[in-house]
């Protein structure tokens, strides 16, 4: 899964005036890819690239029980909680934000091959809809296209930031299933990934300061894109 992991950031930045801004919303639902790219660099995790893995990409995840286990997802959802918290003092917005993270393990497990772990150990899980092209494409596309008309619904502002990260988001993801499939699992393919995470929060941080809560008035509505 790609885009679809902010599917759940989309969804949580509108249910809720409480939830973090929206840029952090979606650093916060690939925070783990974040982490799993950076340990990869520097040898602390792995995968590497076997063509015909999958039907959808030759992607081995062989070893990644920090970033992509269930424990270490939620320990990771747990710290950015409790950044979230230290920064605004709201525990109801560090309970969303580690809610975004800790979806990262649920959605991926909709998709992957039996790769993921509860805590590193040798059972490993995955529904492998990798493998089964156009149901995997369906969902993907699906989550997005839900949460981002939810997102649309429950909040007010210029129309074009949102669908400037809209496009965004489809371009990257035609890439990643169209485009060339990668030939080694090198630091320019991670550094790409991150390049990629980083540019769509920053687009999604732009869309969270030029919109606002439907049933916000006054200063809050005033302050925007100030």
């Amino acid at each position: 899964m790609f885009i679809g992991h902010w599917a759940p950031a989309l969804a949580v930045a509108a249910s809720s005036r409480r939830a973090p801004q929206l840029g952090f919303l979606f650093v916060a639902a690939q925070l783990t890819d974040f982490a799993f790219f950076f340990f990869a660099l520097i040898g602390l995790e792995h995968l590497r690239i076997v063509p015909g893995m999958t039907a959808m990409n030759p992607l081995d995840l062989y070893h990644l029980p920090y970033t992509h286990s269930l424990l270490g997802t939620a320990f990771w959802a747990t710290g950015f909680a409790a950044l979230v918290w230290r920064l605004n003092r709201d525990m109801v917005g560090a309970i969303l934000a580690g809610s975004v993270v800790l979806s990262h393990w649920f959605v991926d497990f909709l998709v992957h091959r039996p790769d993921l772990t509860l805590a590193g150990g040798p059972a490993r899980f995955g529904l492998a809809l990798w493998d089964v092209p156009v149901a995997a494409i369906a969902l993907e596309l699906s989550l997005v296209a839900a949460a981002f008309a939810f997102y649309l619904k429950r909040t007010k502002g210029p129309p074009i930031p949102a669908f400037t990260l809209l496009v965004l988001m489809l371009v990257l993801q035609a890439v990643n299933w169209f485009g060339p499939p990668p030939e080694s699992a090198d630091a320019p393919f991670l550094l790409a990934g991150l390049a990629a995470f980083t540019l769509v929060a920053l687009v999604a941080w732009w869309v969270g300061k030029t919109r606002w809560h439907r049933a916000e008035t006054g200063l809050a509505v005033s302050s925007v894109g100030s």
